[in-house]
């Protein structure tokens, strides 16, 4: 008798479904693809048993991935609801578009720690050149590289320091402008709403704001905790509101900027009159907040075409393949002034 081939409703089966198919990882499928040695002979025969038994078609899938020729590259994203990760994807996708690449998006509402793997099965079955990993969470790149892809990977965002084969931008280098931006004016010490902590960025544009201070030998003012919405710069604003001593206050975004200046207005303290405010990212709206915002500019586009050269030259065989992060410019707009006489 002859056993039913097992499909996967409603789809043709994934890589992800040989492997567990064949009780192996996602990399065995592909190295026996790949025809790589490095596969024992009875692994490669049960692998080869489960793509007979499930239908998987190998035919140009398989041939691109042992070719490296796909022509495809494939990109890892999180958090598209925000202004920043939206950008740096969007970046990404139209610079290897203009080179002549298709670009595959996989992204995903929230990180965790299956969701990252699910997500590189479903590139690597579309027989990706190359990954781009824009995920901020501070494990995301570790975590991918723990995968042992069969392709190389490049890390465009969340970069902790030191990375190969990485593209950023400086987000220490932009807290450090817009603290200092603030210090100038004669503020003393600056308050700082973070991003969450788990951010990687958001733990740079921390990093950036006290070391403007211990530069110049002060304190830095009070530490505030936000998740980058608009709400949660909301509450922390009317902290601040009632706290007579802040004059200035750096905000880890924009959206959580405009939460603390409606707060600020709410308790009647003005801006930048009682409380300077800057920000971070320069979202398309800034310029028309009331006051509007100084907030420090991130060029995604370059950080784009950054990243694409960055991955030609790891698929060209650079095993460094990383390129100096981009500096970040502050643009100086009407929610910053020099604190009241005598604050």
């Amino acid at each position: 008798m002859t056993r039913a081939t097992p499909r996967t409703r409603g789809r043709s089966p994934s890589m992800a479904d040989v492997a567990a198919r064949a009780g192996v990882s996602h990399q065995t499928v592909s190295r026996v693809l790949n025809q790589s040695p490095l596969v024992r002979d009875d692994t490669r025969a049960r692998v080869l048993e489960a793509i007979r038994e499930m239908g998987y078609r190998r035919n140009s899938a398989a041939r691109q991935l042992a070719t490296n020729r796909s022509g495809r590259i494939g990109v890892v994203a999180t958090q598209l609801r925000l202004y920043g990760p939206t950008m740096v994807a969007s970046s990404v996708q139209q610079a290897g578009h203009d080179a002549g690449y298709e670009v595959a998006l996989v992204a995903l509402a929230d990180y965790d720690d299956g969701a990252l793997p699910a997500a590189v099965d479903r590139l690597l079955d579309q027989a990706v050149e190359a990954l781009v990993v824009a995920v901020t969470h501070r494990d995301a790149a570790a975590q991918v590289q723990a995968l042992s892809p069969p392709v190389p990977v490049v890390v465009v965002q969340g970069l902790a320091g030191g990375e190969q084969h990485a593209a950023g931008i400086d987000q220490v280098a932009g807290a450090v402008t817009a603290t200092e931006h603030l210090l100038d004016l004669g503020h003393r010490h600056v308050a700082h709403l973070t991003g969450p902590r788990d951010w990687v960025e958001a733990d740079q544009r921390r990093d950036g704001w006290r070391r403007a201070h211990e530069a110049r030998g002060l304190l830095p003012g009070p530490e505030l905790s936000g998740d980058w919405s608009p709400a949660s710069g909301h509450a922390a604003g009317l902290k601040i509101a009632d706290d007579p001593d802040v004059t200035a206050v750096f905000v880890a975004n924009d959206a959580m900027a405009l939460g603390v200046m409606q707060a600020l207005h709410e308790r009647g303290r003005r801006v930048p009159d009682d409380v300077s405010v800057v920000g971070f990212d320069d979202v398309p709206e800034a310029a028309f907040y009331w006051p509007a915002l100084t907030t420090v500019t991130q060029d995604f586009a370059a950080l784009g075409r950054q990243a694409l050269a960055v991955t030609l030259r790891v698929l060209g065989g650079d095993e460094d393949g990383t390129a100096a992060p981009l500096l970040p410019e502050l643009a100086v707009r009407a929610s910053t002034a020099a604190p009241r006489s005598g604050a």
